[in-house]
């Protein structure tokens, strides 16, 4: 005769069943890829301004507009500066007229030059060259030029308008490169490294854009405040589909 089945309560069955499954769904999740909320900036953005004090004279490009390196964005009043540059370089070039003319009759000994004499055209040719040079500094101080290839994101002035000393003038962004910006918890980003490549998700418009990036940066320290720690990484954006500054979300290892 065969011994009664021996029966096991619902209650514990369903227990035993969670309590074997719970390792291989610890293991899933560790296997899960971990998103974490960030925001898109260009990789390089910068706000630019003035050493010196002026009225804004011209504004060459428009916002919006694709610029250059080493191409003018903005330029206060410099009429003065450019008379000055003018009467320094004709002293300079009659500076350096006396002192050749001086040195080509001392060769040929055609009258008596005193090397005291050449050292003092020398000395004045010297010194109207340094003028030249400052003169077109100043006049350089009163233009800014784009730092990079990008786009001007926003001019702050406008032409008659007075510029104050480091006042915000014109932002210029390169939108081309973006950076993924997130502040994750330290023990999520233990396994990010400047080099890695991860991926990155960014909310566009009614799709979502998928990109690789590379980790470019890992704070050294965990900000006090949010005990957070602040990663950034880099992906191409070449095809214009990202605009910076919206939502998105990096993967972590």
């Amino acid at each position: 005769m065969n011994p009664p089945a021996r029966r096991t309560r619902p209650g514990l069955a369903s227990a035993l069943f969670v309590l074997a499954t719970v390792p291989a769904m610890a293991c899933l999740r560790a296997a899960d890829p971990t998103w974490a909320p960030g925001i898109t900036e260009p990789a390089k953005d910068v706000t630019m301004a003035f050493p010196v004090v002026g009225v804004v004279g011209a504004r060459p490009v428009t916002e919006g507009a694709a610029v250059t390196n080493g191409q003018v964005l903005i330029e206060l009043d410099k009429q003065l500066e450019q008379l000055d540059v003018e009467r320094k370089k004709l002293a300079r070039n009659l500076a350096s007229s006396e002192f050749d003319r001086l040195s080509v009759l001392a060769k040929r000994n055609a009258i008596s030059v005193s090397s005291e004499e050449l050292d003092k055209k020398k000395a004045e040719f010297d010194i109207a060259r340094v003028d030249l040079d400052l003169a077109s500094a100043v006049l350089r101080r009163r233009q800014l030029l784009a730092p990079f290839d990008g786009q001007v994101a926003v001019f702050h002035k406008d032409v008659g308008e007075k510029c104050e000393e480091q006042q915000p003038v014109v932002r210029i962004v390169d939108t081309r490169r973006c950076l993924m910006v997130a502040n994750v918890e330290p023990r999520l980003a233990a396994a990010m490294r400047v080099g890695v490549t991860v991926a990155v998700e960014v909310d566009a418009g009614d799709a979502k854009v998928q990109r690789n990036a590379t980790v470019t940066y890992v704070s050294p320290v965990v900000d006090a405040a949010s005990g957070l720690l602040r990663i950034k990484a880099e992906f191409d954006n070449a095809d214009g589909k990202v605009r910076p500054g919206v939502p998105g979300s990096i993967r972590l290892p």
